[in-house]
C-alpha cells in the first residue's frame, strides 16, 4: 500500500517494494548502521546521510524544503560544503526508504553516510567527472586549432569554403562536449525546471545551450543574423574550465573533510566471530553483540569496545584519544572501537557495541558538526536563491539592451552574465573553511560539537580554567587519611568509596580506586538514594551489608558541603561526614599538567586574560595557579560562584571561554560564550561543551583558539574575494567586455580559490613549543 507522502507535484510516494534496495534500510536492525535513537524524543531517530547531485547552497535549501514537507520528518539540516544531511524522523510515521525516495525524486539520492556503497559512489562520481573533463579538454584543443585561422587570417587569406569547413569541423568536435561533458549541467537544469525551482546549474546550462545554439545556427546558415561569427571555441573552453573547477572542488572537498570522514568511517564492515564449535566465521559488525568473541587481524580496526583474551599487539588510538604513539595491548587490556590493530592478531571479548561505545559518541558529535551551519553560512544560503534570480534578470536585461546593436553579440553577453555571476564562491566561503578547520582539530584530538562555536572562539579574549582534572592531571593519589576516634582508616575509605563510585569527578575516581585496593573492606557498605551535587560532593544513605541497621545519611565532598569543620590541613582534601558530624579527611596529591605553564604563557602572549576557578581550598587553587603562571585564582567556589564570576566578566564586555571537565562544570560551561570539556573520562553525550578535548594535552586549548582566529581570517578573505569578484565581473559582463570563455574561467577560479584558501587550514597545527 502506498505511503501518503507528498511528492514534489502533489503525487504520492509509493513504499519501497522488496525488490527496491532502499527497502533493506526499513529493517530496524539496519537502522543503527546510519542512525541513532534520540533519548529525549521516544521512537525518533537521527540519521546521517550523504546526498548526491548537490552542487551549491540552493541545492541544500531545496533538499531541506522537500524533506520538511514529509509527514514524520521532524527536522532536516543539510550542509552544502560536506553534502551531508542530518534527518530526524519518527518510526511510527515513516521509514527511511520513504523520505529517501522523496529526496531521490527531487534529484538528490541519499545514502547512509558511513556505508561503503556511499564511498564507492563517490569514487564513481570522481571518475565520471574526470572522464567528462578529459573529453572536454581534448575537444577544446582541437576546436581551438580549427578556430585559430579565423583569428589570425588577414582579409582574403581564408577562402569562404575553408572557413565554412572549419566551422563544420568545430561543430562536430563540440558535439561530444555537448552530449557527454555537459550532461550534469543539463540534467540538473531540467530537474530544476520540472520542479519549478532555481539552482546554480540552471543559468550555467542556459549559457551553454545558447552558445552552442547560436554557433550551430551560424554554421548552418552563414548568411543569417548569427552567421557573422561562431563561438564553439568559447563553448568548449568554458565547459572545460567549469568541469576543471568542479572536479578540483570535488577532490578538495574530500580532502578538507578528510579527517572527519576518516574517523566516521573507521569501523570495518565485517569481523571474524567465534562459533560454538570454536571456528570463526566473518559476519557484519552490526551482528556482533556483547559477550561475543571476535578475532581482529593486523591492519583491521577494532569494531567494538572489549577486552583482549589472547594475544599481544600495538593499537593506534590517535584519532580517538589524540595519543600519537601506538599503545601496547596484551591479555586483559581494554581496546576501544575505532582504534587500529597494528601488529598481531588478537582474540577480543566484546563488552560494548553500537551506541554504547565511545566511538559512537564521537561519531555522533562529528556528524552533528559536519551538518551544522554557522551564522555566516546561513546568511550566504539565504542570499543564494535571490542572487540566482538576479542573475537571470540581469542576463535578460543585458540581452535586451544589446540586441539592437548585434543579436549575436547580445546573446554572448547574456551567456557571459549567466556564467560569471555564480554564488558558489559566496556559499562555500564559510563552510569550506570551517570544515577544513574542524578536520585539522579532529586530527589533534579536539572534537567540534558545533561549527558556530568556531566563530565565537575567534573573538575570545578571556579564558577561565577549572583546576581539578583540567590544569592538574586527571589522576589523584590518596595521601594521609585522618579519622575521628573509633573509625578505622579502612572503614572510612570503604564508606567514601561506595559513594565515590557514583561520580566521575577525578577525586571520586581516586577514592573509588583506593577503596578497591582494600579487599578487607570492599563491599562492606551498601548505598542508596545517592545524589551528586555538581562541584560540591556526593551524598547518599549507607548501611552495612552484614548488619540489619537503619541507613545513615553520609556526605562526601568539601567541608562546606559536609557542613563540618575538619582538622586543619594545607593539602588538597575532601571530607566525609555522617549524622554525627565529621568522620574522616582524605588528603590527595595532585600535579600540574606538564604543558599547563606553556599553554598559559601562549594565551597571555596572544593578549588573552587567564583566570582560575576552583571548588577546592583557596590555598590549593592559588598554589596551582602560581605554578601555571596565572595571576587571578579563586578557590572555595560553588557552581553559582563560578557562574556569577563568569557573568561579571561578560558584563565588562569580555568574550569568555571556559575550560572544565564537561560534567561537574555544566552550568558555567553552558553560560560561557565558548566551552571546552577536558578529560577522557567524560561521557561525550553528557558533556555540556562546544569543544571536547580527547587527549590529555592542555595545549590543545591554545592551539584551537589560534586555529579559530586563523579560520575566521580566511573566512573574511574568502568573503571579500567573492564580493570583489562579483562586483568587478558582473559590470564587465553586462557592458560586453567579458567574453564567455573568460567568464567560465572566472567562475571556476572563484570557487577554486575559495576552497584552496580554506585548504590551508587542513595542514597540521604546529606543536605547542613552536607557537
Amino acid at each position: 500500500m502506498p505511503l501518503p507522502l507528498p511528492g514534489l507535484a502533489g503525487e504520492t510516494v509509493p513504499a519501497a517494494s522488496n525488490a527496491t534496495p532502499l527497502a533493506i534500510l526499513d529493517d530496524p536492525q539496519e537502522w543503527s548502521a546510519f542512525s541513532r535513537p534520540l533519548a529525549q524524543q521516544p521512537a525518533c531517530w537521527e540519521s546521517s546521510v550523504v546526498f548526491g547531485g548537490m552542487h551549491c547552497a540552493a541545492c541544500a535549501l531545496t533538499i531541506e524544503d522537500v524533506l520538511r514537507r514529509v509527514p514524520g520528518v521532524m527536522s532536516v539540516e543539510v550542509s552544502a560544503a560536506s553534502h551531508r544531511g542530518r534527518i530526524v524522523w519518527s518510526e511510527h510515521a515513516i521509514k527511511p526508504s520513504g523520505w529517501m525516495q522523496v529526496a531521490a525524486r527531487a534529484g538528490y539520492p541519499a545514502m547512509p553516510a558511513n556505508d561503503a556503497f556511499a564511498n564507492d559512489c563517490r569514487r564513481v562520481e570522481t571518475r565520471q567527472a574526470l572522464w567528462r573533463l578529459g573529453v572536454a579538454g581534448l575537444c577544446m584543443m582541437q576546436v581551438m586549432m580549427y578556430a585559430w585561422p579565423a583569428y589570425v587570417a588577414e582579409p582574403g587569406d581564408l577562402a569562404p569554403d575553408m572557413a565554412q569547413l572549419l566551422r563544420w569541423a568545430s561543430w562536430v568536435l563540440s558535439l561530444p562536449v555537448l552530449l557527454f561533458s555537459c550532461t550534469p549541467f543539463f540534467g540538473n537544469a531540467l530537474r530544476d525546471l520540472r520542479h519549478r525551482r532555481i539552482s546554480m546549474d540552471l543559468p550555467v546550462a542556459l549559457g551553454m545551450a545558447i552558445t552552442f545554439g547560436v554557433s550551430s545556427i551560424g554554421t548552418f546558415e552563414p548568411a543569417g543574423i548569427f552567421g557573422a561569427e561562431v563561438y564553439f571555441d568559447s563553448f568548449t573552453m568554458f565547459v572545460f574550465f567549469l568541469l576543471t573547477g568542479r572536479w578540483l572542488e570535488l577532490r578538495l572537498r574530500d580532502r578538507t573533510a578528510g579527517a572527519l570522514e576518516a574517523l566516521m568511517n573507521r569501523l570495518p564492515d565485517s569481523v571474524e566471530r567465534r562459533n560454538i564449535d570454536g571456528g570463526f566465521e566473518r559476519v557484519a559488525v552490526r551482528r556482533v553483540g556483547a559477550g561475543d568473541v571476535i578475532r581482529v587481524l593486523p591492519g583491521e580496526a577494532f569494531p567494538a569496545d572489549g577486552v583482549i583474551l589472547e594475544g599481544h599487539t600495538l593499537a593506534d588510538e590517535s584519532l580517538l584519544t589524540g595519543e600519537s604513539r601506538p599503545l601496547e595491548r596484551g591479555e586483559g587490556a581494554t581496546v576501544i572501537a575505532g582504534s587500529h590493530n597494528l601488529s598481531a592478531a588478537v582474540l577480543v571479548r566484546v563488552e560494548h557495541t553500537g551506541g554504547e561505545t565511545r566511538f559512537a559518541q564521537i561519531v555522533a558529535l562529528m556528524e552533528s558538526a559536519s551538518t551544522s551551519k554557522p551564522r555566516l553560512a546561513r546568511l550566504a544560503d539565504r542570499i543564494a536563491r535571490p542572487f540566482l534570480v538576479f542573475v537571470l534578470v540581469a542576463a535578460g536585461g543585458a540581452g535586451v539592451y544589446w540586441w539592437s546593436h548585434d543579436p549575436g553579440h547580445a546573446l554572448m553577453v547574456v551567456v557571459a552574465v549567466l556564467i560569471v555571476t555564480c554564488p558558489c564562491a559566496l556559499s562555500l566561503a564559510t563552510p569550506a573553511a570551517m570544515l577544513a578547520s574542524a578536520g585539522a582539530m579532529a586530527r589533534r584530538g579536539v572534537l567540534v560539537r558545533r561549527l558556530q562555536a568556531l566563530e565565537a572562539l575567534a573573538t575570545v579574549d578571556t579564558v577561565v580554567f577549572d583546576k581539578t582534572g583540567t590544569l592538574t592531571r586527571d589522576a589523584f593519589a590518596l595521601g594521609k587519611v585522618h579519622t575521628r576516634k573509633g573509625v578505622s582508616k579502612g572503614q572510612a575509605l570503604a564508606m567514601a568509596a561506595v559513594l565515590a563510585e557514583h561520580s566521575l569527578h577525578p577525586v571520586s575516581r581516586a577514592l573509588a580506586m583506593a577503596g578497591l585496593g582494600d579487599a578487607s573492606q570492599h563491599g562492606a557498605w551498601m548505598a542508596r538514594e545517592v545524589r551528586e551535587t555538581a562541584g560540591q560532593g556526593v551524598s547518599g544513605r549507607l548501611s552495612p551489608v552484614d548488619r540489619q541497621t537503619s541507613a545513615v545519611l553520609v556526605r562526601l565532598g568539601s567541608a562546606r558541603f559536609c557542613d563540618v569543620i575538619p582538622p586543619a590541613t594545607e593539602a588538597l582534601h575532601v571530607c566525609l561526614s555522617d549524622d554525627q558530624g565529621w568522620v574522616a579527611t582524605f588528603e590527595l596529591q595532585e600535579d600540574l599538567r606538564p604543558d599547563a605553564k606553556a599553554t598559559v604563557s601562549l594565551l597571555l602572549a596572544q593578549g588573552v586574560q587567564v583566570h582560575l576557578l576552583s571548588g577546592d581550598l583557596s590555598e590549593s587553587a592559588i598554589r596551582i595557579a602560581r605554578q601555571a603562571g596565572i595571576v587571578d585564582a579563586r578557590g572555595d567556589c560553588t557552581p553559582k560562584d563560578k557562574l556569577a564570576f563568569l557573568h561579571g566578566l561578560q558584563s565588562q564586555g569580555r568574550k569568555v571561554a571556559m575550560v572544565g571537565d564537561g560534567l561537574n562544570d555544566g552550568p558555567v560551561l553552558a553560560g560561557a560564550h565558548v566551552s571546552f570539556a577536558f578529560g577522557q573520562a567524560v561521557p561525550l553525550a553528557q558533556a555540556q561543551s562546544d569543544f571536547v578535548v580527547m587527549g590529555d594535552r592542555l595545549g590543545a586549548v591554545a592551539q584551537t583558539l589560534l586555529l579559530a582566529r586563523r579560520t575566521f581570517g580566511i573566512v573574511r578573505q574568502n568573503l571579500w574575494w567573492a564580493a570583489i569578484y562579483n562586483a568587478v565581473c558582473v559590470p564587465l559582463a553586462v557592458v560586453g567586455w567579458l567574453p564567455a570563455w573568460l567568464a567560465g574561467l572566472g567562475m571556476a577560479l572563484s570557487s577554486l580559490l575559495v576552497v584552496l584558501n580554506a585548504l590551508r587550514l587542513s595542514t597540521a597545527i604546529p606543536p605547542l613549543e613552536n607557537l
